[in-house]
């Protein structure tokens, strides 16, 4: 199972969210055998074991939940809950106290960044379909929401400099193309889109410079080759 602890984790999510406890338990477990970061594995699994009169480690496991969100209010309220099962009842209070607290804040759970990968490429596609129906202003919230996740994913960033350069924000999308092209070495489609940004600026000297960077590192790719045809008599 090594390696496939995310095959695991999206399987134990199905299976508790559909009740099958003894399924969940079975991936989630393995899961905490590659990663020990999620909170909410370690509320969940707090749960299967409380269901199963296993206290002791529903106590264990919604600690640790606790530990890598201490806001995490539903881990706090469940915490609480076991511990009045075991006659715990001033532990009960306690959690049921930090459960109170922690409402009253913006709750954002702990997030692996697998997780926020995900959710950065849903928000990327639906600014995909934004921006194809050219509704810009929504397909720039959705790219900048999806970076706010996670700001290294540079293909994000190219699709929001691409919306800044229809828009004719040539300055920003130049900005954001050169900061993609710094986070990952040897991003050519970036560099190709910087090219044709500065064609479309009527800097074809600049855009050559890109264009023919991408074709040092690769002679055969498609867009450098193609773009790079534009300036042929200029």
């Amino acid at each position: 199972m090594t390696g496939q602890w995310h095959e695991n984790y999206e399987a134990g999510k199905k299976f508790f969210e559909e009740n099958n406890y003894a399924e969940a338990l079975v991936h989630l477990e393995i899961v905490l055998r590659e990663k020990d970061g999620f909170a909410d594995v370690y509320n969940m699994l707090g749960i299967i074991y409380y269901n199963a009169n296993r206290n002791e480690e529903a106590v264990r496991a919604l600690r640790r939940s606790l530990e890598l969100n201490p806001r995490y209010t539903e881990a706090s309220l469940n915490l609480s809950v076991v511990y009045n099962e075991m006659g715990e009842y001033e532990k009960a209070q306690e959690a049921y106290a930090l459960a109170k607290l922690s409402s009253g804040h913006d709750e954002s759970t702990y997030l692996d960044p697998y997780v926020k990968g995900r959710l950065a490429n849903m928000h990327a596609d639906i600014g995909n379909i934004y921006k194809d129906l050219g509704r810009y202003d929504e397909a720039m919230s959705e790219y900048k929401m999806a970076l706010s996740l996670r700001p290294d994913f540079v293909d994000i960033k190219m699709n929001l400099a691409v919306v800044y350069r229809d828009l004719k924000d040539y300055a920003r999308a130049i900005n954001i193309l050169k900061e993609a092209i710094d986070l990952k070495e040897n991003f050519l489609d970036g560099r190709v889109q910087l090219g044709l940004t500065y064609y479309t600026m009527d800097e074809h000297l600049k855009a050559k410079e890109e264009w023919q960077a991408v074709l040092t590192k690769d002679p055969s790719h498609k867009l450098a080759n193609m773009y790079i045809n534009l300036l042929k008599g200029k």
